[in-house]
């Protein structure tokens, strides 16, 4: 078995970063991940879209105006994987693509009417989970839980994300918001 490799003062690991409590923590991720998303995939099933569909509409609602440049930086995935779903959320008008008053060779997406909703329905059934869970824990619980995230996301991604918890846009050019 794996030993963990952070001990306190006695040079012991504390129980919950021992083999056991990190294999509980990532069993309670799995867990925590399926149920999280399970009522969004089927509202999404109705909508013949899927998880991929989701996290465009979900970062386009979240940062209006925002370029494929900057929400392939924040999903991570390749321009073909993005065309795809992108193109299938813009043909059902969900999203709406307008070419950047500056840079003609940008397209800026928003949220229509239909995409806005779609996504208001999608991130309250998530809060909802999210505020109950809350509940049950306290202000210092709900920050222990927050680092604990912000410290599974990668090092390099950490500026970006932290940036994303408060309204805004990301940058094209340095992943922070503007």
């Amino acid at each position: 078995m794996r030993k963990s490799s952070l001990r306190t003062d006695a040079g012991e690991s504390p129980d919950h970063q021992d083999d056991a409590g990190l294999r509980q923590a990532i069993e309670l991720l799995f867990f925590a991940y399926r149920d999280f998303t399970g009522e969004a995939d089927a509202l999404l099933a109705d909508t013949g879209f899927g998880r991929a569909h989701h996290r465009v509409v979900y970062f386009v609602g979240a940062n209006p105006g925002i370029t494929v440049t900057e929400l392939l930086k924040i999903l991570k995935i390749t321009k073909q994987s993005l065309s795809r779903v992108l193109g299938q959320l813009i043909e059902e008008d969900f999203i709406d693509q307008r070419t950047d008053e500056i840079d003609r060779r940008r397209r800026r997406m928003y949220l229509t009417i239909k995409g806005a909703e779609l996504e208001r329905r999608l991130t309250e059934r998530q809060s909802l989970r999210i505020e109950k869970a809350y509940q049950g824990v306290g202000p210092a619980g709900v920050e222990g839980f927050r680092a604990v995230l912000r410290g599974i996301i990668n090092k390099e991604d950490r500026g970006t994300v932290c940036a994303s918890e408060k309204p805004g846009r990301f940058s094209e050019n340095d992943g922070k918001k503007t």
